[in-house]
């Protein structure tokens, strides 16, 4: 049997548009190829060839499929034969069949027999006698015959034996199998769907596989929606309600919207937009995902405007983060609150409806909204939690290129956020009732404050991580505002480093990177670490891209002491508490060894910086500071 595995790599070693040329003739369309459609007579080409998707298409007869799919509609073979033609061309070599997969095949074949004919049978129930209130239901959601028809609605009636009389012809077991029956112990099966309307739930190659089911009257105590429970056919983690129609739908509009229900696809489908798909009763899984990057790079999810909609957009933004490729990304529209599509559409019109998916924010835009908004930043708790909810969701990106994108446009959005520019200039502070500083011209320099400093820089007591940290504050004066929190925090956290820290911020009043000040032999600065290590010693780095290496240098300063703390007292809540405090420790040290990681990342970075800079392999591989060691 052959594996769905084995199939996609075949088509993906096979170049559609090399197979499809030995028979028609193509010319290069930008990234695609067109011709005149092998399927039907026409003058003007409307037959395109994608390599990149591994499709073809034709927008006039709706011709449509992969390289096995040319291989036999177009020349007319049997699937095992064209497959077995394009693995020689590939160099790959058939599986042998499999009997247990094969029969497993077999029995998926039949149990589609039985969804196939229950279809048809809650179709005939929806234009029979007992099918008028739910055809009233239909009427009122104004859903054209051409939508009933399409989508295929139909209706099950209030009955737990009516289903099995009318599909005599399957075994029991199989009914049960396909999840049109439930079997509870030793009780007779009975039809899992009674009085509802129905709508058949198909696969990416049209077939019913599953079902959905709605009441047609609100009761309580009974579930609105009811789907078909996971079955050999039917898994609803991989399956996309509406695919197999929204698919070349979204090949003429290059667009793939993702709504929250399949009555918002239906919706929208009845308004003219057919591009949409839907989830069946879950949060968007990581295959489900990644059948939407197959067709186009960034789908749209749409959500209702209220409380449940935000938070399924941030489950779906949690899933995507970890899977996000180079130019694989989400859209995401938020409706007004209260409307879904279907409201939406009906009070506005279908234009109210496209201006909003035409206009949506971006993955990056939402994540930082949700966070920024989810609490009022009134303490320095607040600002640092916020920050940490920032980091938290870029560590989750496995690509290391996205990751350090998204980590600085989201710690320069923290920044602009949280600490609004103040005004330039040589300054010091001057607090007026609770409003942030103002600044007049500085008072006496403390030479006190100078000899401490010219200290600290000097190595010995403290590790170049620190000094190189401090070097740079002294380069970017107007970061030490930014990080004043944080070096607080290092101060009460480390000894060591207080009378260093207060030094720096009595001295932040004077420093000017363009002042007299700045970092210099002359002014008695010992020389910074190798900047070669670190590129926000360097003259030649960008200064946003040096401060966002800043921000990251200085927080790793400060975690560990603030992790080591932590850790302390948990030890001592031991005798009082031995469980939480071993669940506390446990924790801590697995955020210590994720920190350890990230200290040694930053140490690489520095060393691949200073391989390209030609530096010796002894001075790339010495320790980054002994903040690195346990």
């Amino acid at each position: 049997m052959l594996s769905p595995q084995w199939l996609d790599e075949l088509r993906a070693r096979v170049t559609l548009s090399s197979v499809i040329m030995r028979t028609t003739k193509l010319q290069r369309a930008g990234r695609e190829w067109k011709a005149c459609c092998p399927f039907h007579n026409e003058k003007s080409p409307s037959f395109t060839v994608n390599d990149e998707k591994g499709f073809y298409h034709c927008f006039g007869c709706g011709a449509h499929g992969d390289v096995i799919r040319w291989m036999t509609d177009q020349r007319g073979m049997q699937f095992m034969d064209a497959v077995k033609e394009l693995a020689q061309q590939a160099g790959m070599e058939v599986p042998r069949p499999d009997p247990v997969a094969a029969q497993k095949a077999e029995r998926r074949a039949s149990l589609i027999d039985v969804t196939e004919a229950a279809q048809k049978w809650f179709v005939a129930n929806l234009h029979g006698p007992d099918g008028e209130q739910a055809r009233e239901y239909l009427r009122s959601r104004g859903f054209s015959r051409r939508i009933v028809e399409e989508f295929g609605f139909g209706f099950a009636p209030d009955s737990k034996v009516a289903l099995k009389g009318a599909l005599s012809e399957f075994e029991e077991s199989m009914l049960v199998e396909s999840g049109m029956q439930i079997n509870v112990d030793d009780k007779p099966p009975y039809d899992r769907f009674r009085d509802r309307l129905m709508l058949p739930i198909q696969d990416a190659r049209g077939r019913v596989i599953a079902f959905g089911g709605r009441i047609l009257e609100n009761r309580e105590g009974v579930a609105k929606y009811l789907n078909s429970p996971d079955t050999p056919l039917f898994d609803k983690g991989r399956t996309l309600y509406n695919l197999h129609r929204a698919g070349p739908a979204s090949r003429q509009t290059n667009r793939m919207v993702v709504v929250e229900g399949y009555m918002d696809v239906i919706a929208l489908a009845n308004a003219g937009i057919a591009d949409a798909v839907a989830p069946l009763g879950t949060a968007l899984t990581e295959n489900q995902l990644t059948m939407l990057w197959r067709m186009v790079d960034a789908p749209i999810l749409c959500f209702d405007g209220d409380a449940a909609g935000q938070r399924a957009a941030m489950r779906a933004i949690g899933r995507a983060l970890p899977m996000l490729q180079p130019g694989k990304s989400l859209n995401i529209v938020r409706l007004p609150t209260g409307l879904d599509p279907d409201d939406l559409i009906r009070q506005r019109g279908k234009a109210a409806m496209e201006r909003i998916l035409a206009d949506p924010a971006s993955l990056l835009d939402t994540l930082w909204t949700f966070e920024r908004d989810a609490q009022e930043l009134r303490t320095p708790e607040d600002k640092a939690g916020l920050k940490a909810r920032l980091i938290e969701h870029t560590d989750a990106i496995q690509h290391p290129d996205i990751r350090a994108l998204y980590r600085r446009e989201l710690l320069e959005r923290f920044s602009n956020f949280a600490f609004p520019p103040r005004e330039q200039g040589n300054c010091q502070r001057n607090w007026q009732g609770g409003k942030r500083p103002s600044w007049q011209p500085p008072a006496k320099l403390s030479g006190d404050a100078l000899a401490r400093l010219r200290r600290a820089l000097g190595g010995g007591a403290r590790n170049e991580l620190f000094r190189a940290v401090i070097h740079g504050l002294l380069r970017f004066p107007q970061e030490i505002v930014r990080h004043t929190e944080a070096l607080g925090r290092l101060a009460q956290l480390d000894p060591q480093a207080s009378e260093t820290v207060e030094s720096l911020l009595e001295l932040s009043e004077t420093l000017d990177s363009q002042g007299q000040i700045a970092i210099s032999g002359e002014r008695g600065f010992p020389a910074p670490p190798d900047n070669r290590r670190y590129a926000f010693l360097r003259e030649s780095t960008d200064p946003v891209d040096a401060r966002e290496e800043l921000a990251e240098a200085v927080s790793l300063l400060v975690e560990r002491p603030a992790l080591m703390a932590a850790l302390d007292a948990a030890k001592a809540r031991f005798e009082e508490d031995p469980e939480g405090a071993f669940a506390e420790q446990s924790r801590l040290r697995d955020r210590l060894s994720n920190l350890n990681d990230r200290l040694k990342d930053f140490g690489r970075k520095k060393a691949a910086i200073a391989a390209d800079t030609e530096i010796s392999r002894e001075a790339v591989d010495e320790p980054l500071s002994d903040l690195e060691t346990d």
